[in-house]
């Protein structure tokens, strides 16, 4: 099957094409590093690295870049109240991202421009526009891009330029010569974080950043540009107009969207009370089980963070780490083993239908029911292969990396029973069996259970996981 992405310039489904053949350029927003990176993000980086890692197990030359935004209003803003230079909180924020990336098992990109190292591309960019009169600069010392000039405006959001300016909900800025224009740069005063340029003392706008960014890491076109779903508009409406008016060529082939993420069926914001940051969530759930309720979304459709869909997700992970159990020395499938399994076909259909993971991982559910039957059947080279195979699927959406038992006892919560506590109750348990004293057998299960501890009992013994 031919690989298809809805693109959200397109509105539909397409069959990918690549500028260059073999080969894909891939542009991802990234994060303004002004607090903790919070789940919406987790769910931006978690999308992108499935469609990246999959993209190069489908045989693809990919390039990926993700920027980061190192200053910014909220930048400037919380360093000033935190008392602190705008570099310190920055680099503070950049290093707890990039913890929180690596509990979740996402992949650094190739390529992470910051904006402050790319400030004089930034300059250039916005020097071309206002000498083609796609900006001007203001007499408060901004310069502004002049939206009306650019006759495309909207094409991606489908909004109306004259509806937008009918209905424009902006201050009154007299300094603007229409309210939909949008600042490139915009003037500091002495003492304010800035750079010179010719327009005096300031700082680039947001917009402009991402175009700079990705054009100079990229090219004036490349493949795909991906980002969370607010970023629809303004930000990537911008970035086409900005984009292609400095470099008379497309800009991007296709747009992606992640899907929102909604808590409790609220949107997520400060002022519910419900705003979560990853290393919040990662506090009370296992990294993995985080990723896996992720990943069992399709990337575009909203997703709702509950404590009930987190336990959901982690009864799915325990499914497949109870299959794995038995088979922690066995390596990973190789590509072209995969290629040799029952349901790769089904696994391949799924991703190259717009990355769905959803039913990528409904493949290898089918590969864990094969390796329980081979299991329970006793056909050891048989299920040691299917083992093989899932850990090689489940590396292609970045799961399954932990030793089974590990995960499956997972660490004791602060006050909890011991794994020594547990295993002396479960050598009472099958001493009471033993004894014929089944109701103390029961008692022990019953004690477990309240705790939270599973028994799974088989012919091989008494294995034990923390529910």
């Amino acid at each position: 099957m031919t690989l298809q992405i809805y693109s959200t310039l397109a509105r539909r489904k397409e069959m990918f094409k690549p500028i260059e053949p073999g080969k894909i350029r891939l542009y991802v927003c990234g994060n303004t590093v002004y607090d903790f990176a919070h789940i919406g993000h987790a769910r931006v980086m978690v999308a992108f690295d499935v469609i990246v890692r999959y993209l190069r197990f489908s045989g693809w030359d990919v390039t990926y870049a993700r920027n980061i935004t190192d200053i910014d209003d909220k930048i400037i803003n919380r360093a000033n109240e935190n008392g602190e230079p705008f570099t310190a909180l920055t680099e503070r924020m950049i290093d707890a991202q990039h913890e929180d990336e690596r509990a979740l098992g996402i992949d650094p990109p190739d390529i992470e421009p910051r904006a402050t190292a790319h400030i004089d591309d930034i300059i250039d960019m916005i020097q071309t526009l206002v000498d083609n009169h796609y900006a001007y600069m203001a007499n408060n010392g901004d310069v502004y891009y002049r939206v009306k000039r650019f006759s495309d405006y909207g094409k991606l959001s489908g909004r109306n330029p004259d509806e937008l300016l009918a209905g424009a909900r902006v201050e009154v800025d007299e300094h603007k010569e229409d309210p939909r224009d949008f600042a490139l740069w915009k003037s500091a005063g002495a003492g304010e974080p800035g750079w010179e340029s010719p327009w005096g003392w300031g700082r680039p706008g947001w917009h402009i950043e991402c175009s700079a960014m990705s054009t100079c890491h990229l090219g004036d076109s490349f493949d795909i540009h991906g980002g969370g779903p607010d970023l629809v508009f303004p930000h990537h409406e911008n970035e086409i107009a900005q984009s292609e008016a400095a470099t008379s060529k497309h800009y991007v082939n296709y747009w992606m969207h992640a899907g929102a993420v909604r808590v409790d069926n609220e949107k997520m914001s400060k002022s519910l009370g419900n705003f979560f940051t990853i290393r919040e969530v990662l506090a009370r759930y296992h990294p993995e089980v985080v990723r896996f309720f992720l990943v069992s979304s399709h990337y575009r459709s909203p997703i709702n963070y509950s404590e009930a869909n987190l336990i959901e997700a982690r009864n799915g992970l325990d499914r497949f780490y109870s299959a794995l159990r038995d088979f922690a020395s066995v390596e990973a499938a190789e590509k072209s083993e995969l290629r040799a399994s029952q349901v790769f076909e089904q696994f391949q259909a799924a991703m190259d239908d717009d990355f769905n993971s959803r039913e990528a991982l409904a493949a290898l559910h089918e590969l864990v029911r094969l390796l329980n039957a081979a299991a329970r059947a006793g056909e050891q080279d048989r299920a040691d292969v299917l083992a093989a195979q899932l850990k090689g699927f489940g590396m292609v959406l970045g799961l399954f990396r932990d030793d089974p038992e590990r995960y499956l006892k997972g660490a004791e919560p602060e006050g909890d029973m011991t794994a020594e506590d547990i295993e002396a109750l479960i050598e009472e348990r099958l001493q009471a069996r033993r004894d014929r004293d089944f109701g103390r057998a029961d008692q022990i299960r019953d004690e477990l259970a309240a705790r939270g501890i599973v028994l799974e009992d088989t012919r091989e013994g008494t294995s034990w996981r923390r529910g």
